[in-house]
C-alpha cells in the first residue's frame, strides 16, 4: 500500500525499469511536467529495448497534453489510445462519461491501482493543495491477470484492437504462500447495467457488525448509501468519515460538506484531512475487509465515470488501513455537532445551493 506519491511512483518507475515484455499504463490525467519526463524517459529506454508499451489515456484529463506529445511515443514504437477523444480536438460531447482509472501491468506479473494520476501536485509539489495525501495499491501475483483483462476491455474500445487474441498477456503469475491474500478487482461504468462499485460499497455497509473507516475527496451518496451510513450509525457501528479540509472543485465539496453534516448530526465521527489534500478513495469494514481504487463516494463514480477498485478480504491488510486512518488522525480536524451548528451562514447557503447540484456533481 502506498500513500505518498513520490514512494507510489518511484515504485513503478523501478518496475516499468525491470519490464521484459510489456508494459501497460492507463490514466486519467497525464501532465507534462517533471513526473511525465521521468515516466517517458524509462518508457522509451523500454521501447528501444523491444519491450511492447501501451498508453492509454483519457482525452478530458489529459486535455493539457499536445498531439506532439504523443507523437514522440508514436514515433518511438509506443502504442498510443485516447479513450472518448474530442471532437475537433477540444469539443468534449462526453464530458460527463470519464476513464477515471488508474491501472498499470508490467508483464502480467505486477499491477497497481489507485488514486494517483500523474503530475505534480501528486507529489505534494502543487503551493495550492500541498501534500497530497493518496493511496495506491499493488499487487502480485493471479489477481494481476483482472487488471491485465480490464485494461485490455477499454484499450479494445479505444484502439480498435483485440488484446485478447494475444494470450500471453493473461498467463499471469500464481500467487505464493508468503503474503497471500484474496482479492477481486471489480469495476463499474456507465457501460454496465448494474452499478458494481456501488453495491459493493453498499453491501459493506449492511454487513457490517463493528466499524466502518471511509476516506474520500468527495462524499455525494445516494440515497441508498446515505440510509445505510445512517442505519449503521444508529444501530452502535462506529462510523469513521475522512475528506479534504480544502475543495478542488469548490462546487463538489460543499456539497459533501452538507452531506458530511448529516452525518455528523447522525453520530458519525467525521474529519476534515489539514494536512494538504486528501485524494484517497475507500472503506475499510470490521478490520477484515478493505475496497480502494479510483471510487470515489460520489454519484458521478457510481453511475457516470469509469471506475475500478481492488476489495480485499484479509485481516492484516485491513487492520494496517486502519492504522494508516489513525495515524492520519494526528493531522485532522473533527467536525462535532456543535462545530458544524456553528457555521457562519455564507456556508449554510454555499451547501444548500451545491447540495441542490449534486446530483449533476
Amino acid at each position: 500500500v502506498y500513500t505518498d506519491g513520490r514512494e507510489k511512483f518511484d515504485a513503478l518507475l523501478s518496475e516499468m525499469d525491470h519490464a521484459r515484455n510489456y508494459i501497460h499504463l492507463q490514466y486519467y490525467i497525464i501532465r507534462n511536467d517533471e513526473l511525465w519526463q521521468e515516466i517517458e524517459e524509462v518508457l522509451l529506454r523500454k521501447a528501444r529495448q523491444g519491450v511492447e508499451i501501451r498508453v492509454l489515456f483519457d482525452s478530458m484529463g489529459c486535455r493539457g497534453m499536445k498531439n506532439s506529445d504523443w507523437d514522440r511515443l508514436e514515433k518511438a514504437g509506443i502504442q498510443v489510445a485516447e479513450f472518448f477523444p474530442a471532437v475537433l480536438g477540444k469539443l468534449q460531447l462526453r464530458v460527463n462519461y470519464r476513464n477515471h482509472r488508474k491501472i498499470a501491468v508490467i508483464d502480467g506479473r505486477i499491477g497497481f491501482v489507485g488514486g494517483f494520476n500523474i503530475g505534480r501536485e501528486y507529489l505534494g509539489k502543487d503551493e495550492k493543495f500541498g501534500y497530497w495525501r493518496d493511496t495506491h495499491i499493488c499487487i502480485e501475483g493471479a489477481a494481476v491477470t483482472s487488471l491485465a483483462v480490464r485494461f485490455a476491455l477499454d484499450w479494445n474500445y479505444a484502439a480498435r484492437e483485440n488484446l485478447f487474441l494475444q494470450p500471453e498477456l493473461f498467463r499471469g503469475i500464481e500467487a505464493g504462500t508468503r503474503d497471500f491474500c484474496d482479492l477481486q478487482i471489480i469495476s463499474s461504468g456507465p457501460d454496465k447495467t448494474t452499478q458494481q462499485i456501488h453495491d459493493n460499497y453498499l453491501r459493506l455497509i449492511n454487513k457490517a457488525q463493528k466499524s466502518i473507516y471511509i476516506q474520500t475527496p468527495y462524499f455525494i451518496p445516494d440515497e441508498a448509501i446515505l440510509n445505510a451510513l445512517m442505519i449503521a450509525v444508529k444501530s452502535g457501528i462506529e462510523v469513521n468519515i475522512m475528506i479534504p479540509c480544502m475543495p478542488d472543485h469548490p462546487f463538489v465539496y460543499w456539497a459533501t460538506y452538507s452531506y458530511l453534516g448529516d452525518m455528523v448530526m447522525a453520530g458519525a465521527n467525521c474529519y476534515t484531512y489539514n494536512n494538504g489534500f486528501l485524494h484517497s478513495k475507500g472503506m475499510i469494514v470490521d478490520g477484515k475487509v478493505l475496497c480502494y481504487g479510483t471510487a470515489n463516494m460520489d454519484i458521478r463514480s457510481f453511475a457516470l465515470n469509469f471506475e475500478v477498485n481492488a476489495v480485499i478480504y484479509d485481516e492484516k491488510k485491513a487492520q494496517e488501513m486502519v492504522d494508516i486512518f489513525q495515524k492520519d488522525l494526528e493531522v485532522c480536524r473533527q467536525i462535532t455537532r456543535d462545530y458544524y451548528v456553528a457555521r457562519r451562514l455564507k456556508i449554510r447557503i454555499k451547501e444548500q445551493v451545491c447540495r441542490l447540484l449534486s446530483p449533476l456533481l
